[in-house]
């Protein structure tokens, strides 16, 4: 099969066009010696209606990805483009104008923490809405009573605070508070990683209804690979500030096609099926032979034990599996050798069992 190189201008096939298209967007923080590329030639679409699942492991820059998308942080190069409009290139009354529609939604990690601590449910899910102005009392009121139904809050706790309720109502607080605003995208931080599984369970759940209900496109952070088997429809692997798997979630969890999304499914005990590759025959050992290294190597070469002399070239992003029609998306990997590395994992030894105990 002949790779395709993964571009912002790549023609689909799907029908509709995607809401969301992040193009080829660097992240740089900091100034002079300081400054830190945080995110490397992002790439990636949501449509109408998708659940899309962002996994890597801490410092993969998944919570700068979703902070530039909602206009917190500005790209030094590529572009945001929302419903047609390259948002990130908005300035001044226009971008304030942008971020008073409501259109893009942030859910964030720690739900109501900032907030004043003696203000109602009520106020909390109102904010945003007496914040942009333009509706009466009235008005903010039905809204706030319509979200809180979405979320399954029982309107007497409206007039309670945030201390007078549990750590599953506040997280489908934060979430109200984002649906009252009337939004096209979902971006969820974490939003069940301090919850316990009972609680988990509701929010993901509700998650999947509302994408359901009002074919509400969600983008969602975590680390929980188990969660998004279970709601996610497509998962975008980050390392180090690069994308490096995106795919439908149940042919990436099945056969993983680059081996730092086979290490994280490897890790996580609650999707490994028995006839999976272990940790041990995924990670780097001291018989392994000296990785590329050097400023143009792939990132992920240091600890990957399949690396070889073509990977001191980052490898470019392609197309392992194209879009069918009946499907807004395909698959694709940034590896040199993904058609290799699982047949030389498979022969890697196993650990015996006195070994791992």
């Amino acid at each position: 099969m002949t790779a395709t190189r993964v571009t912002e201008t790549a023609s689909d096939s799907a029908t509709t066009a995607p809401l969301l298209q992040i193009e080829s967007v660097d992240v740089v923080l900091g100034r002079g010696w300081r400054a830190a590329t945080i995110l490397s030639g992002i790439s990636l679409r949501v449509w109408p209606g998708e659940i899309v699942g962002l996994v890597g492991e801490t410092g993969s820059g998944k919570t700068t990805l979703a902070r530039t998308v909602v206009g917190l942080i500005r790209p030094k190069r590529g572009r945001v483009v929302f419903d047609g409009k390259d948002i990130s290139a908005s300035r001044g009354r226009e971008r304030r104008a942008q971020r008073r529609t409501g259109h893009i939604q942030f859910v964030f990690q720690d739900p109501l923490r900032s907030l004043d601590p003696d203000m109602t449910i009520a106020q909390i899910v109102g904010e945003g809405l007496a914040i942009r102005g333009g509706l009466g009392s009235g008005e903010i009121a039905r809204r706030v009573t319509a979200a809180a139904e979405k979320v399954g809050l029982d309107a007497r706790l409206l007039s309670r605070t945030p201390g007078q309720i549990s750590g599953g109502q506040r997280q489908r607080v934060s979430i109200a508070r984002a649906l009252a605003a009337d939004p096209r995208l979902l971006i969820c931080d974490e939003p069940v990683s301090a919850l316990d599984a009972s609680n988990r369970n509701y929010v993901l759940r509700l998650l999947g209804q509302l994408r359901d209900s009002l074919s509400l496109p969600i983008m969602i952070i975590s680390h929980d690979l188990s969660s998004l088997a279970g709601i996610a429809d497509r998962i975008v692997v980050l390392y180090r500030g690069r994308v490096v798997e995106d795919g439908p979630v149940g042919e990436v969890f099945a056969s993983p096609r680059h081996p730092y999304t086979a290490l994280l499914m490897a890790s996580a005990p609650s999707v490994r099926h028995e006839r999976e590759l272990s940790v041990h025959q995924l990670r780097r050992t001291a018989a392994d032979p000296a990785p590329p290294a050097g400023p143009g190597a792939c990132v992920f070469a240091a600890r990957c034990p399949f690396a070889a002399a073509i990977c001191a070239t980052a490898p470019e992003r392609i197309v392992v599996t194209p879009a069918v029609a009946s499907a807004s998306f395909g698959r694709s990997v940034a590896c040199h050798r993904h058609d290799e590395w699982p047949a030389l994992a498979s022969d890697r030894a196993r650990p015996s069992a006195s070994a791992q105990q």
